[in-house]
């Protein structure tokens, strides 16, 4: 589990092909100082994907892909040098700063503009559709990893505000309108969208 709070903007440093199939190993480079202490085997959500650290050095860390993943979700556009949003794994007693984000990614949405408002950037994202009923204005949801509260939402487009810190610390600082992104729908929207279908 984690928060959407987004400790660290990691950079991929090879990709490389794994076994006969299509899966995929990422090796990112990350700017945190204790990147050898965590543990083989823990979960790191990239860019807002749950995924598992099956190597670990100074500063970097190695993650398996499945094709499945990597046709899921936009991690099969990466290239060496894209930048990639990080948070370690929630521990019991640190601050619940975002909402609660499993790391499963709904569905892949696209960045369609960009505008200044006030202090911040207003930005606007394209949804599938089987995914935008779950998105409510001022509700939560978690774009490549980042919680962020919808601002509004018209058919299967929706609008949040980046603010400078957001921008400087996350992929927000160099994403383009056009450009493919991790959707995470609120888990309680999840479960009530459930509820009311088996009524």
């Amino acid at each position: 589990m984690f928060t959407g709070i987004i400790t660290a903007l990691g950079t991929v440093r090879a990709i490389e092909p794994l076994g006969a199939g299509k899966d995929m190993r990422l090796v990112i480079a990350a700017p945190w100082e204790d990147t050898a202490t965590i543990a083989l085997g823990a979960s790191i959500a990239c860019s807002g994907c749950c995924l598992t650290a099956v190597e670990l050095a100074e500063d970097q860390f190695a993650v398996d892909a499945s094709a499945e993943t990597l046709a899921c979700t936009t991690l099969g556009t990466w290239t060496v040098g894209s930048q990639v949003n990080l948070e370690r794994s929630l521990r019991v007693g640190d601050e619940l700063g975002g909402h609660i984000v499993s790391g499963h990614v709904d569905g892949v949405g696209r960045a369609i503009s960009k505008t200044p408002e006030n202090g911040s950037i207003r930005w606007r994202f394209q949804v599938p559709a089987d995914l935008a009923r779950f998105i409510a204005a001022k509700g939560s949801v978690a774009i490549d990893g980042t919680s962020l509260t919808v601002n509004d939402v018209q058919g299967d487009t929706f609008g949040v505000n980046i603010i400078p810190h957001t921008a400087s610390v996350t992929r927000f600082g160099t994403l383009q309108p056009g450009d493919a992104v991790n959707i995470e729908i609120d888990m309680l929207a999840r479960y009530v969208a459930r509820l009311a279908e088996t009524k």
